[in-house]
């Protein structure tokens, strides 16, 4: 599972990854990926490097966060022939849920999951999404798959911002980044 990135693929990903500064507020500068999903080449480039990685974990579902990990999770799950499991902003789903508070910068949400969204105990999943920063919804959303009976083999982010400490929020736990900054 150590696979990583080579230099052509990772410039491939970097070039498709935009800077938007003042994003959502002044100060910020924004990693924007919607160049990376109009690109044929750096969403095949991500998607195949991700599909090396968790090809023969035996894995049974790939969990993906509300919404851009329901990109990348969706493809992958097919690719890897498992099955996709959503794990939804409050209110969003239709049957009963479990869910896992998390706090923002001023206050609390929250992200739920279908309780039968794994079918067994012990399902192996890997959990994705597009971005770490300070990891809060990303914990909430492990913890979800823990609570419902899953084991999560691993936490995978497309890009992480280390400088954010978000990575910390899961010592001793599987944390994968295919891009850091």
């Amino acid at each position: 599972m150590n696979k990583e990135l080579n230099t052509q693929e990772k410039n491939i990903l970097l070039d498709s990854i935009r800077d938007v500064p003042d994003f959502p507020k002044p100060g910020i500068i924004f990693k924007d990926i919607t160049p990376l999903l109009g690109s044929p080449e750096a969403f095949n480039t991500l998607m195949d490097h991700l599909t090396n990685r968790y090809l023969g974990l035996e894995l049974d579902f790939i969990a993906g966060i509300d919404a851009r990990g329901f990109i990348f999770g969706s493809i992958l799950a097919d690719r890897l022939g498992v099955g996709f499991v959503p794990i939804r902003k409050k209110g969003k789903l239709p049957y009963t849920t479990v869910a896992e508070k998390y706090s923002l910068e001023y206050g609390f949400d929250e992200v739920e999951i279908h309780i039968d969204a794994f079918g067994k105990d012990g399902a192996k999943v890997v959990l994705i999404d597009d971005l770490i920063a300070t990891g809060g919804t990303a914990k909430a959303a492990y913890e979800l798959i823990e609570k419902v009976g899953a084991k999560c083999v691993e936490c995978c982010f497309v890009i992480e911002l280390e400088f954010l400490n978000g990575r910390e929020k899961f010592k001793g736990k599987e944390v994968y980044s295919v891009i850091k900054f």
